[in-house]
């Protein structure tokens, strides 16, 4: 897919490379750990391996079943990643006696009543280093991140969803227009992609009629669109950049508590503006909201209804990033920018707005 980018700036050239040596992320927990309990969590630290592969290195250490180790989120092979796991406390011994691999480090251990789900994370911190940063492009990637810090930036799935060559979602697609069950890990991620696709093409349509409010003429706007002219006229009064529509779901911002649907566009409006708010696209599936009305319209053609192999789910269409700071080398020209997140979001589409580019 070819991605649409909310931000109008000049495209700013730098060198990124996801690996372990420049891409950090660390998970940050929903809630603290109360060190009792029947559940042994360990701050893992992990590099050149996935967390699939994380797990089933632990699994084997305490001879255990995969199904019994818990974590909230997967983290990337390329990239030094703090994560947490939990797994029932009686195998404590016996893990620690076989885990020999140099690629996982645990760094701390807790104990808890509960394991960890899958989702239980309140945000991911990031520290990437980007080369060949000249003085000029890190002025200008100070003056823009600092615009996006406060309005915002669109939710996009990264590259590492859609595979080495990016066409995983294809194959995705036959799949779940087979209308056969799915069949391991495997089919099912390949699925996924293809919802994830569905998703970033829905977010891309809506950037880009955005941009057709912002950038033109109510007159102009309403020839591209197609649109009735107060309807124009009302999307332009709107505060943020990215235009609403009745019939949006919306979730508060950031924990993800659902909203009941309501008209109230403008007091809509002016909530995600301040960014207690946002509105959520469809990933599509079973046992999964649509909008309705005019924001349905929208959403309809990136819906397929074949789906239904995977629970469906809303996602935030627009996200906040926060701590943000910059350590920056100038004699050697790489910059070392931070930030966090919320779960499930990806740095590199934060980087991608920045640069106006695919990084992969």
């Amino acid at each position: 897919m070819k991605k649409i980018y909310a931000y109008d700036h000049t495209p700013i050239s730098f060198d990124f490379a996801q690996s372990v040596e420049r891409f950090f992320v660390e998970e940050i927990p929903l809630y603290r750990f109360n060190n009792s309990g029947n559940f042994l969590i360990l701050k893992i630290k992990k590099q050149e391996i996935s967390t699939f592969k994380l797990i089933s290195v632990l699994a084997n250490a305490a001879n255990i079943e995969q199904r019994d180790i818990g974590y909230a989120g997967l983290k990337d092979k390329n990239a030094t990643a703090l994560q947490y796991i939990s797994l029932p406390k009686k195998y404590e011994k016996e893990l620690l006696k076989n885990l020999t691999t140099p690629k996982i480090e645990i760094l701390e251990k807790y104990y808890s009543k509960f394991p960890i789900k899958i989702g239980q994370l309140k945000a991911n911190r990031f520290s990437i280093v980007l080369h060949r940063v000249s003085p000029k492009s890190f002025e200008a990637i100070q003056k823009v991140t600092k615009t996006m810090l406060k309005e915002g930036i669109p939710n996009y799935y990264g590259y590492q969803r859609f595979g080495e060559d990016g066409k995983s979602y294809l194959q995705g697609q036959k799949i779940a227009q087979s209308n056969k069950r799915l069949k391991g890990a495997k089919e099912k991620l390949l699925v996924s992609a293809y919802q994830s696709y569905l998703y970033n093409e829905w977010l891309a349509s809506r950037i880009k009629i955005s941009q057709t409010v912002r950038d033109n003429s109510i007159h102009k706007a309403t020839q591209l669109l197609d649109y009735p002219e107060p309807l124009v006229q009302a999307l332009q009064q709107q505060p943020h950049f990215f235009k609403l529509f009745i019939g949006e779901l919306y979730q508060t911002y950031p924990y993800g508590k659902e909203l009941r649907p309501n008209n109230e566009l403008l007091q809509n409006a002016k909530d995600f503006a301040r960014g207690k708010i946002s509105p959520t696209g469809l990933l599509a599936g079973s046992h999964v909201k649509r909008a309705h009305s005019d924001a349905r319209v929208l959403e309809e053609a990136y819906d397929d209804r074949n789906l239904a192999s995977l629970k469906g789910d809303r996602r935030y269409a627009w996200i906040w990033l926060s701590d943000l700071s910059f350590e920056y080398n100038e004699q050697a020209q790489h910059l070392t920018i931070n930030f966090a997140l919320p779960k499930g979001s990806y740095a590199t589409t934060f980087l991608e707005e920045i640069a106006k580019r695919e990084l992969k």
